[in-house]
């Protein structure tokens, strides 16, 4: 708020300014009243999400101030603060509705269902269902589902807002902790990579074409016999001798492990012992 001893300055300037219509004591009538806008702005901005920029909402709060300026009357013998706040904060509630893309109606539905769910959440002590939901709201359940439907467009956040600041330079955003499901995990990768080796070793060529041309390219049996021209039943023959094979391993392998765990068998040497 403006300290006394500023008053008798500033209402000379207002009454030469109302006189003339000067645009420097205009200006100078916006200097000094611009703490007002920074007030407004400040304590709006306090109950906003934090992707809400202050300084755009001063921004806004300025053409409120000037319009407010502009159109006071000095005879009425109201307090130009009193008179401005109003308008300035209409002005900054204004720039919102302008910047947000989610209707109105969408977020009154929005805050009607996030209300009925925390009083039946404070009531039942657990997460209300949806028919508990539905009669609390006095909708049918088609209604209620397009409710929350309609209340996950209001909960987008940005991806560039960031998400806590840390020592460096760089302080960590939302996008950098998403996973990039299309990304491919190396170890898993490895493994498989290990695991067609380990399978496909000891084969002859046309085993191994077999095995990959079924379990990996997804192939039919006439398919592959025909890219090895061979017979369907071949073909069969042979993947049923590598499965039966590879099973033989599998459980030489698990009974070697086994008995590893049981201290029955070491390996001194490079041999099992």
């Amino acid at each position: 708020m403006l300290a006394a001893q500023t008053m008798p300055d500033i209402a000379t300037i207002w009454h030469r300014f109302k006189a003339t219509g000067d645009q420097a004591l205009r200006n100078i009538l916006m200097e000094t009243y611009l703490p007002v806008v920074k007030y407004n702005a400040e304590r709006l901005c306090s109950r906003l999400s934090d992707e809400v920029d202050c300084d755009d909402l001063v921004s806004a709060g300025v053409f409120g101030l000037a319009d407010a300026i502009n159109s006071f009357d000095l005879s009425r013998g109201v307090r130009f603060e009193t008179y401005c706040a109003p308008r300035i904060r209409g002005a900054m509630l204004d720039e919102l509705r302008n910047l947000d893309w989610v209707p109105r109606i969408i977020r009154s539905r929005a805050a009607k269902l996030e209300e009925a769910n925390r009083t039946l959440e404070a009531e039942l002590g657990r997460a209300p269902d949806d028919d508990e939901l539905a009669d609390r709201l006095k909708l049918p359940h088609a209604k209620l589902d397009k409710f929350k439907r309609d209340g996950n467009a209001v909960a987008f956040v940005s991806l560039s807002h960031p998400h806590y600041a840390t020592k460096s330079s760089k302080d960590i955003c939302a996008i950098d902790l998403l996973e990039d499901e299309r990304g491919k995990n190396p170890l898993l990768e490895t493994q498989k990579r290990d695991l067609k080796d380990m399978v496909t070793r000891g084969l002859s060529r046309a085993e191994r074409l077999v095995l990959i041309l079924y379990y990996y390219e997804a192939m039919s049996m006439k398919e592959i016999g025909t890219v090895l021209d061979l017979s369907e039943s071949r073909i069969s023959q042979m993947r049923s001798s590598v499965i039966e094979r590879l099973r033989c391993q599998f459980r030489h392998r698990r009974e070697v492990r086994r008995r590893m765990e049981n201290g029955e068998l070491r390996m001194e040497n490079g041999e099992w012992m």
